[in-house]
């Protein structure tokens, strides 16, 4: 049982090393490179990139969801422990409950600005770069991200204390 605990943890980690590497590689080296240059060919190299990027993060959601749970469970964490008052009140269930719905926000996020805000921006961007409407849908979808990469971090900072314990 310990290995398989210890390769769902491995999974678990890189499956967020993944996921948030790739979105502090958005934010912090393709984003400010398509700002120096065509508004036109940018738009395209990020609806093209984000796709391929969007495809990568679903995927490391859904390894996240399944190595969460599992990890959960190896640690004797059951179904019968959310209807425990005492169990939800401890410093680890309530660590466990942030970090369900934490991850809970990451989905709806990301499922507005990878399938509404962020297509509707590219398509914008690619009819009028400079428009009013692409700068509209470009503010929101980076505002979106924006906040991703927040409750990313508070994802990490909750994985730390479910290990560690509060602070």
């Amino acid at each position: 049982m310990h290995a398989l605990y210890v390769t769902s943890v491995f999974l678990h980690v890189l499956a967020a090393i993944v996921w948030i590497g790739g979105m502090f590689f958005l934010v912090l080296v393709v984003v400010p490179w398509l700002r120096s240059g065509n508004r036109a060919v940018g738009s395209k190299m990020l609806r093209d990139t984000g796709i391929r990027f969007r495809n990568v993060g679903w995927a490391c959601f859904a390894v996240l969801l399944g190595t969460g749970i599992l990890n959960l469970g190896l640690r004797g964490v059951g179904f019968a422990h959310f209807a425990r008052p005492g169990w939800l009140t401890s410093p680890f269930g309530r660590a466990v409950l942030l970090k369900i719905g934490l991850f809970a926000a990451v989905l709806v996020v990301s499922a507005i600005h990878d399938f509404a805000v962020g297509p509707r921006a590219t398509r914008a961007m690619e009819a009028d770069p400079a428009g009013p409407e692409a700068l509209r849908l470009r503010r929101a979808a980076s505002w979106l991200g924006r906040l991703n990469v927040l409750l990313a971090l508070g994802l990490i900072f909750l994985g730390v204390v479910l290990v560690r314990g509060w602070p």
